[in-house]
């Protein structure tokens, strides 16, 4: 017979290990971690501490997941009640650029905003943006995380442009049309990489377009 018909048989049958518990009781197997053979009571139970170990590992990473998103969603918080605050354009970038190099621990932010209001000529922030680039905010159905590398958004870092490794794009929407997109830099290339999740740099976005399209109106 072939194995595959043994488990089956003991599978479809139960009863057998009841009529046959002396076979049980004397059956040896090997012993999964040394050259030994145990009883298949013993293997059992060693299957089961296995186990038991996998399920503490599972639990502890889903313990550490937790406490991790507790701290980011203080942090969105944080950021969330200070930029309601903020009365002023300049003090929300103030507040965005100083919650998120702080608390998040981003190096490098910037902002692009593409309607220029009166009067803003000389800030960074109004600076022209290619066709290409506000076509492909539109396309962003979420944030894009990944290379700089053909991006002209690099260049939005200054002089850390060169040594920025990564990047998140953010596009920034008010009712439906992108209003512009916020750049986070870092040198570190697995910071922002393709396939992460980006719930959080979502909220980001939608809080950061409220905020901005309530100063700038």
């Amino acid at each position: 017979m072939r194995s595959e018909e043994v488990a089956s048989y003991l599978q479809d049958n139960p009863q057998f290990f009841e009529q046959h518990a002396d076979l049980v009781a004397n059956m040896v197997v090997p012993h999964p971690h040394s050259g030994r053979t145990i009883s298949i009571t013993e293997r059992q139970m060693l299957a089961l501490r296995d186990k038991n170990k996998q399920l503490e590992g599972k639990m502890g990473e889903l313990l550490q997941f937790g406490e991790e998103n507790d701290a980011i969603s203080e942090k969105m918080h944080r950021l969330a009640v200070a930029m309601i605050a903020a009365k002023s354009f300049q003090s929300l970038l103030h507040t965005l650029n100083f919650h998120l190099r702080d608390d998040f621990a981003v190096p490098h932010v910037a902002v692009r905003l593409w309607h220029r209001p009166e009067g803003s000529d000389e800030l960074p922030e109004f600076a022209d943006v290619s066709h290409d680039l506000q076509a492909f905010s539109e396309t962003l159905a979420q944030p894009y995380c990944g290379s700089t590398t053909g991006f002209e958004t690099s260049s939005w870092f200054g002089e850390a442009a060169l040594h920025v490794r990564s990047q998140g794009l953010i596009a920034m929407r008010n009712g439906g049309g992108t209003i512009g997109m916020i750049a986070l830099g870092s040198e570190d290339h697995e910071r922002f990489y393709a396939g992460m999740g980006t719930i959080y740099l979502e909220r980001l976005g939608e809080m950061a377009s409220a905020a901005l399209a309530r100063v700038l109106s």
